[in-house]
């Protein structure tokens, strides 16, 4: 597997700070069952990984766009989006930061929770929010 180039940090935000904005702007948008898993040291592609369900097509791709909005808007690097045509999983790379944004029915069959079930979950609805 090749390890992906490690780009420059957004400035002034940490990859913690930038899971937390964007679980927590998913939360805003009515994603459901947001997890942040913190893999650092687990996986050699992202330091979080965030997973949130959509309740449909044009909501999982609304989740998308309002992640792609808020890259945008704050400096986010983003290296890329795949399967946002179809609408059933969209995953979205923010470089140390990789979003999977799921339709129920795939996200509970390619469980990508258990996929990376020695990360370590990070509970994103507590603690200063002034990163918004």
């Amino acid at each position: 597997m090749k390890k992906k180039q490690q780009l420059p940090m957004t400035p002034g935000l940490s990859t913690d700070e930038k899971g937390l904005l964007l679980a927590r702007l998913l939360d805003e948008k009515q994603g459901e069952e947001i997890v942040l898993l913190d893999v650092n040291g687990v996986c050699p592609i992202a330091e979080q990984i965030i997973m949130v369900t959509g309740k449909g097509q044009r909501h999982v791709q609304a989740l998308a766009d309002a992640l792609l909005h808020l890259a945008k808007e704050r400096n986010i690097a983003s290296l890329g989006v795949e399967g946002y045509q179809t609408g059933s999983w969209i995953l979205l790379d923010f470089n140390d930061v990789i979003v999977h944004v799921f339709q129920d029915d795939l996200r509970s069959f390619y469980n990508i929770e258990g996929l990376w079930s020695e990360g370590r979950r990070v509970d994103w609805s507590t603690g200063p929010k002034d990163a918004q």
